[in-house]
């Protein structure tokens, strides 16, 4: 082969070989990469009755893991009693009956009073920002897996989100005007609420949403609380009681709480993991802001249904703060749970008082608040 030829023919490979690279390259562009991995469904049940706002939350927190994953994961969204009732949800992820749920932990302090301090925790000077702070921030997160892994071995995995705004002290046939209003009346509430009522005097009754107002209706109720306007005029509260309190110390700080069957989570992919993870997060911001939107509309919505909305008066207030310390002292003094109880007390009191004392000192309270909300809108 003479040199001319020799160098001749190298040029020409190399365009050869670029336009087939190139080729290549847009071949790749052209089809974009889809997975072929087959689609995981999950069966995924809330403990919200359908038309509640917060199955519509637990419909969206399953739309962003879905698509998310492209695909590969399908959470089947199933309102509360389509497989098992509310209270049963964590017992049917446990078992596999459920892949996944979404509820409040505050429903299973019947088997552990301390998981209610993952729900319904005392109201230490801290809202539920900073309860989800201490969660993924200071130590809690450890301890509910300590709880629900070690101590009760229940067979899910967990994830907290959304910060909710203070709930109501609740819907009432009469105003409250003090402490003794709450004596002897048939009241409904949730987790270490259901202490805290009880040793104000009320006679308490737990019951899932979708049986609230049935029960205030047929005089089995007094007097009930929920969660939030959106909620409770859906649930048809305005239609058997006309005096809405609101503020309360009763669960100034909540969550959601999201679970998988551990078996079935354990199987997925790395990223899928922390997309279910992520989707948490993201949920939390996304829903806060439908929480302000929707939650303001149906208080006044609530107002022209003839119902008085009346802030709680001061004395109840700090009759609330007063029995949360009787509750912690028979709970902390419990033979069988007071251990664990006392070691999730002091890791919450220690993160809220390293915490709310930056706080209080950086951010305006809660009465500048009020007066710049007046000088502007009166």
């Amino acid at each position: 082969m003479s040199i001319h030829q020799s160098s001749s023919s190298k040029p020409t490979t190399r365009r050869k070989f670029i336009l087939a690279a190139g080729a290549t390259g847009a071949a790749a562009v052209a089809m974009p990469q889809v997975s072929r991995a087959q689609t995981t469904t999950l069966r995924y049940q809330s403990t919200w009755p359908t038309k509640d706002i917060f199955h519509e939350m637990a419909a969206d927190y399953a739309k962003k893991v879905n698509d998310m994953t492209g695909g590969r994961v399908r959470l089947e969204v199933l309102a509360a009693g389509s497989v098992v009732p509310a209270f049963q949800m964590q017992d049917a992820v446990h078992s596999g009956v459920l892949d996944a749920g979404h509820g409040v932990c505050a429903y299973w302090y019947g088997k552990h009073k301390a998981f209610s301090l993952f729900g319904t925790p005392p109201s230490w000077g801290w809202d539920a920002h900073g309860f989800l702070g201490w969660f993924y921030h200071g130590g809690g997160e450890a301890l509910y897996n300590e709880l629900v892994n070690n101590i009760l071995k229940v067979n899910t995995v967990g994830f907290l989100y959304f910060p909710m705004p203070t709930q109501p002290l609740g819907w009432f046939k009469k105003p409250v005007t003090g402490p003794n209003d709450l004596k002897n009346i048939k009241y409904r509430t949730v987790g270490l609420s259901a202490d805290l009522f009880t040793a104000m005097g009320s006679a308490v009754t737990i019951l899932a949403g979708g049986e609230i107002v049935p029960a205030l209706d047929r005089g089995l109720l007094d007097a009930a609380e929920f969660n939030n306007p959106s909620s409770d005029i859906l649930l048809g509260f305005p239609d058997v009681a006309k005096n809405f309190m609101l503020q309360s110390h009763h669960q100034q700080a909540e969550a959601f709480e999201v679970i998988f069957n551990k078996g079935r989570y354990d199987k997925l992919p790395d990223e899928v993991k922390a997309i279910i993870r992520n989707a948490a997060f993201a949920a939390s911001s996304d829903q806060l802001g439908l929480a302000y939107n929707r939650y303001s509309q149906d208080l006044e919505a609530i107002k022209k249904r003839g119902v008085a909305v009346l802030k709680t008066p001061d004395n109840v207030l700090t009759a609330q703060l007063e029995a949360w310390n009787r509750v912690l002292d028979a709970q902390q003094k419990d033979p069988k749970t007071g251990a664990f109880f006392t070691k999730v007390v002091d890791s919450q009191k220690a993160w809220v008082r390293r915490t709310g004392a930056y706080l209080q000192t950086n951010n305006l309270n809660s009465n500048a608040l009020e007066a710049a909300y007046k000088h502007f809108f009166g």
